[in-house]
């Protein structure tokens, strides 16, 4: 298996079930990379999966922030961030404290959060584009972190 300090390339993430700590000259070298796949893309959904909801929501906001994209919503919310109680997995999640998977959709403009066991540990960018599909693809997984 690659070790962290030897990363070099989003290639090496792809198939990793959690997202390894990364030093500070990996995680430029993939922002680098990710930032140029991105940029040929149109949209995107995001995938985390996290000890907690309320860190998952941490690492979508923190993602959201460092790529300048607008805020998802939980359904039913009017602003940015876990719906108002009782509204989605969300608050289940952050009541119970397990793990969760996050999934955000840009074209929706929302993200819902549900309980899930055996998941890893990770963010996941999926990048898509209409009129080039060979642009599109899946990078990840990133630490929690890796945008903060």
């Amino acid at each position: 298996m690659t070790s962290p300090a030897s990363l070099s390339s989003l290639a090496e993430l792809c198939g990793l079930r959690t997202a390894p700590e990364l030093p500070a000259a990996a995680r430029q070298a993939l922002r680098s990379e990710l930032n140029k796949r991105l940029a040929a893309c149109e949209w995107f959904t995001v995938g985390v999966m996290a000890p907690s909801a309320s860190l998952a929501v941490a690492a979508l906001r923190a993602c959201e922030s460092a790529l300048g994209w607008d805020p998802l919503q939980a359904p039913g919310s009017k602003t940015p961030g876990p719906a108002a109680s009782g509204s989605n997995a969300a608050d289940l999640a952050a009541d119970e404290g397990g793990p969760v998977f996050l999934k955000g959709n840009q074209r929706s403009g929302l993200f819902l959060v549900r309980l899930e066991a055996g998941l890893g540990s990770g963010l996941l960018i999926t990048g898509h584009n209409s009129v080039a599909p060979e642009a599109e693809d899946t990078w990840g997984p990133f630490p929690l972190d890796f945008f903060a």
